[in-house]
């Protein structure tokens, strides 16, 4: 039985705009959904059942991670490359905590930024600052509630 995900457009996101996602429960299953990003872009979300085999999507909190990460990647390259820094290579990793009684909020997340090229680490500590002080929407809606924390490795 096939299912149909109805995907809407939104308009992009502009300074000071609302942004809008939707979530479908797939109902001939128990475990997965689909989720739509407010440009149109769908994603499947499964809910983990006794055995972590079973796991058919993205798992709700690591979304939540992926987002802190991509968001602080985004900005760290951005404003590298406007300081004509010759960035070949990101890897954000990121951690994190989680409670160990329901609801098992995150206590602790860790950015782990490991950069390729031959990058100024002062200029890398910067994009980092800014990024996180400053620009990551995800990042500095997080705080006050759960502590975030980074270091950055520069590769050869």
């Amino acid at each position: 039985m096939g299912v149909t995900v109805k995907i809407k457009n939104q308009d992009p996101e502009t300074p000071g705009s609302s942004s809008t996602v939707s979530l479908q429960w797939i109902n001939s299953t128990d475990t997965l959904m689909a989720g739509v990003d407010s440009r149109g872009t769908p994603t499947v979300i499964g809910i983990w059942g006794d055995d972590d085999t079973q796991w058919k999507g993205l798992k709700a909190s690591d979304l939540l991670l992926l987002s802190v990460a991509a968001c602080s990647a985004y900005d760290v390259v951005t404003i590298l490359k406007k300081k004509r820094e010759p960035l070949e290579n990101l890897e954000v990793v990121c951690k994190g905590e989680l409670q160990t009684n329901p609801p098992k909020k995150f206590t602790h997340i860790h950015l782990h930024y490991a950069l390729k090229g031959a990058v100024s680490r002062k200029n890398v500590k910067e994009a980092i600052n800014l990024s996180e002080e400053k620009y990551c929407t995800v990042i500095n809606t997080l705080k006050g509630s759960v502590e975030i924390t980074s270091d950055f490795e520069i590769l050869k």
